[in-house]
């Protein structure tokens, strides 16, 4: 793992989204990314997380995998959210599939929209990176996601 310092807000506006990317850190650990307008006031702009999103956004293959996240969701959660984090750069899977893959039934809408649930409530776009997932409700904006996806030409 990254010795990612310590807490704190990190941010830093990217040409290529035309937007900011903020990412939260608690005792070392990414709790956070969103991607506002701009960077909050507060928030530094200088951490290596920072420097590898600006790489992957130069076309830098990145998985981001040596940065520790914390999530705080129930078992089933962190399970659609690890398989989630295992879809390698350039591929995609569609919600079926990240259904059927988490030992959901496709075929039962209850199970579906759990797995809708929690893409959309993702707490760390990109490190989690829910822009793989084909046809699903999304924690990382439209715009933002479009471009990743570019980026990984998918």
């Amino acid at each position: 793992m990254v010795s990612l310092g310590t807490t704190g807000v990190y941010a830093r506006e990217y040409d290529a989204l035309d937007r900011a990317v903020e990412v939260g850190f608690a005792s070392g650990r990414v709790i956070s990314v969103a991607f506002p307008p701009t960077p909050s006031a507060d928030a530094d702009a200088d951490h290596e997380l920072l420097d590898r999103i600006g790489d992957y956004l130069d076309g830098d293959e990145e998985t981001f995998d040596e940065f520790e996240v914390a999530l705080t969701v129930d078992t089933d959660e962190r399970d659609v959210l690890e398989t989630v984090k295992q879809i390698d750069y350039g591929e995609e899977v569609s919600v079926s599939q990240l259904t059927r893959m988490v030992g959901k039934d496709p075929n039962e809408p209850e199970d579906v929209e759990f797995v809708d649930e929690t893409l959309r409530d993702n707490p760390v776009p990109l490190l989690i990176p829910d822009h793989r997932v084909q046809g699903g409700p999304y924690a990382t904006p439209r715009a933002v996601r479009r471009s990743f996806r570019e980026i990984e030409g998918i």
